[in-house]
Parts: structure tokens; sequence; C-alpha cells
């Protein structure tokens, strides 16, 4: 028997999440949201508990596995790309950092061709749809009443006030709130936790509404393809506990992401149609766009031992987990219930940039993203890279295989502005480090460590050590009919050329923000919702913000 949908909904990630909510809230419409991984289960630990952020990345059960082809700049490396194979997408396994962007962000995106409704202007009330900013109950620029609840810091361990003072000892600045008016300098960083758990897009957007009527979310439901009939999306076919199921579907969304959406695009005959026909993949419509524009941010750990015993090293062992995690099932407190990246900061590496283009993530501990964790009693860590490189990379299906994983490149260190940034990140880290703030729980930088001190071998460290920040995005970058590399039209999110398909998912973004990309995929999400239903969008807010040369330097800041 075909089921029949009005919307159906490829991805229960963070999008996804958005989209099941909004579209179905009504009540008029039916919506079916398919996720190919499993349900994110209440009792499951390595998903709620914040702390144990790092145990579901690379693990079959909670993670895709990608990893890119060989980088040609990196040594001939193949990075692991982890990305959420659980309803929630990969805001079920992230680190639950809430970052906006920087409003010159969407200035940017604005100014292009055909995007001047993607300004901050419009993408601002939006945010504040989404946000209960539970830190600024009184800031105008932040919203309230959203169902993100958003919860700062608290960032009380002693080294995180020590890293803000010594942003501002080597000349930059303090900012209550990276995500108001001002977003440079040295400040708590907002997350997706909230009473010691973390809120990934499905709990808050999904999970409260799954007894509406009209609204079905179905996990490891499998896509195999997208059925057309013409040039128009007709539904789709799913495989489900070993069974084959076929939907009919007023339109298909698709939001599987920046890598598996691009993939199912070409699978189904939409995209460089000469790398198509290479396949046997007749093209239904010929879009070189598709699986081009890919952007990403790659980022170092420089790490430090600390002489003074206040770090959360010690929590790393084995001995202390069991009580560690009886204090946060009956409590939701302790050490595992935060996810550590409590604070840090945005600066700029030269004056030639607008805004910022470094970003700091400070933790109280030195440890990979993978749980390995540096050899010393105490440590701490900051977690550094450029923010928009210019770097391009691509991703093409390798065969008519869906459950083949694409090739993809990222072509990180690619050009000279990327090598020449990362430079200039690793010489602004050691200068904060080496302020009077930090001498006293500064025991010596343990990576790169004192042999790295050149240009040359700050590169030859960055092409060996450097890992994904896990932020894949512009696949199917949102632009008119005439730009040829375009994929979306961004006034319906219509994929160009085909009727009843649309792309709603980081791969929209034409170029990535400068922080963790989850947030502005949500914003993007609760805009894209007003399109599909043919809402008016929500009146643009002309709100001022901080611009560098243009406000006071000290605008913004605050003084411990």
């Amino acid at each position: 028997m075909t089921e029949s949908y009005d919307y159906v909904i490829v991805g229960g990630g963070s999008a996804g999440s958005v989209l099941g909510n909004r579209l179905s809230e009504d009540g008029k419409k039916s919506v079916l949201v398919l996720e190919a991984g499993r349900s994110d289960y209440s009792w499951d630990l390595l998903i709620q508990m914040p702390a144990a952020l790092p145990f579901p990345s690379g693990k079959d059960l909670y993670d895709w596995q990608y990893e890119t082809d060989p980088e040609p700049y990196m040594k001939g490396r193949n990075i692991p790309h982890a990305r959420g194979k659980v309803l929630g997408g990969s805001s079920s396994i992230n680190g639950m950092i809430y970052q906006r962007g920087n409003p010159m962000d969407y200035e940017r995106w604005g100014a292009d061709t055909g995007m001047e409704s993607w300004n901050f202007a419009h993408c601002l009330p939006y945010f504040k749809r989404l946000e209960n900013a539970l830190a600024s109950p009184d800031d105008d620029l932040r919203g309230h009443d959203g169902p993100i609840k958003l919860e700062r810091g608290p960032a009380k361990n002693p080294l995180f006030q020590a890293f803000f003072n010594a942003g501002v000892e080597a000349g930059y600045s303090r900012t209550p709130d990276v995500n108001g008016f001002r977003q440079e300098g040295f400040g708590p960083f907002d997350k997706h936790v909230y009473k010691g758990q973390r809120l990934s897009a499905s709990r808050a957007y999904l999970h409260p509404f799954m007894d509406r009527e009209n609204l079905t979310v179905k996990t490891r439901a499998f896509v195999s393809s997208i059925d057309f009939d013409g040039k128009r999306a007709k539904g789709l076919t799913y495989r489900r506990n070993g069974k084959t199921h076929q939907v009919e579907a007023g339109e298909v969304i698709l939001s599987g992401g920046a890598i598996a959406t691009p993939q199912m695009l070409q699978l189904a005959g939409i995209g460089d149609a000469k790398h198509l026909r290479s396949l046997d993949i007749e093209p239904i419509v010929d879009l070189p766009g598709v699986g081009e524009n890919l952007q990403d941010h790659l980022e170092v750990y420089v790490q430090h031992t600390c002489p003074e015993p206040v770090s959360e090293q010690p929590n790393l062992s084995k001995a202390r987990m069991p009580w560690i995690g009886l204090q946060w099932m009956l409590g939701r407190t302790g050490p595992a219930a935060t996810n550590h990246f409590e604070g840090g900061g945005f600066v700029r590496s030269n004056e030639d940039v607008d805004y910022p283009n470094l970003m700091f993530h400070f933790l109280p501990v030195a440890v990979r993203y993978d749980g390995q964790k540096a050899a010393t009693k105490h440590g701490f860590q900051v977690h550094i890279g450029p923010m928009y490189s210019d770097a391009r990379g691509s991703l093409k299906i390798r065969s008519k295989d869906p459950k083949e994983h694409p090739s993809m490149v990222y072509n990180y260190l690619s050009t000279e502005q990327d090598k020449r940034e990362w430079v200039e990140a690793i010489k602004v880290t050691r200068d904060i480090m080496s302020q009077p703030a930090m001498k006293k729980y500064n025991g010596g930088e343990i990576s790169p460590g004192p042999s790295v001190q050149t240009e040359e071998e700050i590169l030859e460290w960055v092409k060996e050590d450097a890992e994904t920040a896990l932020h894949p995005s512009c696949t199917c970058k949102m632009g008119p009919k005439s730009d040829p590399m375009a994929v979306l039209d961004p006034e319906t999110m219509k994929v160009h050329g085909v009727e009843n398909l649309r792309v709603v998912d980081a791969s929209a973004m034409p170029y990535v923000t400068n922080g963790n990309i989850h947030a502005p995929v949500l914003m993007l999400a609760e805009k894209a919702a007003d399109l599909i239903l043919g809402r008016k969008p929500l009146d643009p807010i002309d709100a001022d913000f901080y611009r560098h040369g243009v406000h006071p330097a000290d605008a913004g800041t605050v003084t411990e």
C-alpha cells in the first residue's frame, strides 16, 4: 500500500526537526519525517549526557563515519567526518555550542545577487523566534520564547577567567554575549544544554509534539531514491525493517545535510550531467553546482600542562567515572552535566578583515575530540582555526549505490589566505597564552610544543594534526538561476529546474558562517518553513550591531 503525505522530509536532523514541527503545527498538512538512523532514546547516556560527547563519534550506532578522499594539501590524509546517524542528526552528537555567527556573515549572504532577503535584518527575527536565551532576558537582540533553551557558561573554573583576562591583556576585548551586540571578544558561550542534559533539535522541536495526528516520524528509514514523473518529484522509496516502502508526496524536502543531500540529488539525476552520465545515471536537470562550493572549518588543539590542580583532567580517570555518572543520573549535576565548552572568543588575526576570522573554544581539560587525553595530571587547551577560509572543495557520488559514501575533498590549506591565517592563528594563540593572567596556570605547551616555531613548521604541524570542526556546508547553495553554480531559489528553497523538490539544511548556505553552524541551520529552517507554507516572512529587524572601525573600541565590553 502506497503512503501519501503533503510533505515528506528526508532527514530528522537539525533542519528536519524544525520543519517537522513548523509544517505540522497548524494541523492542516500531513507531514512525514524519515530518519535513516535510530531514535535518540532518553535512556541513551552517550547522547543525553553532555560530557559524554566524545564517545558517539566514530561509532556505527551514532555516526555515518564519512571521511574525505586523500586531502592533497594535508599530506594525503583522509580526514574523518562524523555526522549524526540518529534522530536529531548531528545535534544529538555534537559539542552543543550555540553560535549564531557574526551579523556580517549574513550581510555577506545578502550582498549576493538575488540574496537580499537573507541579510542580517531578515535572519535576526528567525534567530529570535527559535531562541530562549535564559542568560539575556532583557536583550532585544535575543529571543526569549523559542524552543531552544540556552544556558550560558557558567565558565566558573579559574582557567576560563584567566583565559578571558589574558585575551584582554593581549589587546582584545571582553564581551558579555557573543550572540548579542558584539561577537568580537572573549566571554562565556551559550550552549544547547538545559538542566544538565543535551537539548538537541529533536528534543526541542519533535518530541514534545509527537502526538500530533498529522505528524509522523519514522526512524531506521533509509531513502533509496526520489521518484520523479518527468521533472516533478512525486514521492520517494525507502527501506525500513527489511521492507521497501513507497510514499507519494505533495512535496519532497531534503534535509540530510551538506553531505547526504547533494548525494541524494546526484543519485536522482540532478547535478553535473557529464559526471552523472559517466555513472550511467540519466540527468533530469544539469545543475553543476550540486556538490560544489563545499566548505568547512579546520581546527587544531593547542594544549598546555597546568601546574595548579584546577583543571578537569582528573575527571577523565576511569576510577572517577562511576561516581560522576551517578551524580548525573540522580540529579543531572556534576562534571557530566556540562559540555565543558563554556567559553572562548572571536578575534581578528589581522587588520585586513572586517570581522573576526578566528574562533577560540577553551576547555579546562587537555583531551582530543575522540576522548584521547593528554598525558598530564592537569591541563587545558584551546580549539582554534580560521573561520572563513577561501578554500573550496567538492563532493561527488562514486556509483549508483545509495549506501556508498560519496567522494569528497575539502582542499584544506590550498590557498594563500588559508595558510597565512593558520600561521596567524597559532601566533595569536601563543601571544594570549603568554600573558600575565595565564602565568600561574601555564606549565608549558604540550601541543604543538616548543619545537614548532617557524611558519613552515606551523603549517607542517597543521597538515599532520588538524581535524575538521565538523561544519560541512554550502554544497547546494542558494542563488538565482543566473548563477551557474546556484542550486536553490532563495525565495522558495526549491531546486532549480524541477518541481515539488526543496532543500533545507546546511548545504543551502552560500558561505559558511564564522562559528559553529548548528544555530544558523536552525534559523535557516525556521525561515524556510514560512517560505514553504507560503506565509509572509517575518518583518526584518534593522538592529545595530558591532562593526570594527565604526563603533567605539570598548563598545559592548564588560570588565571584571
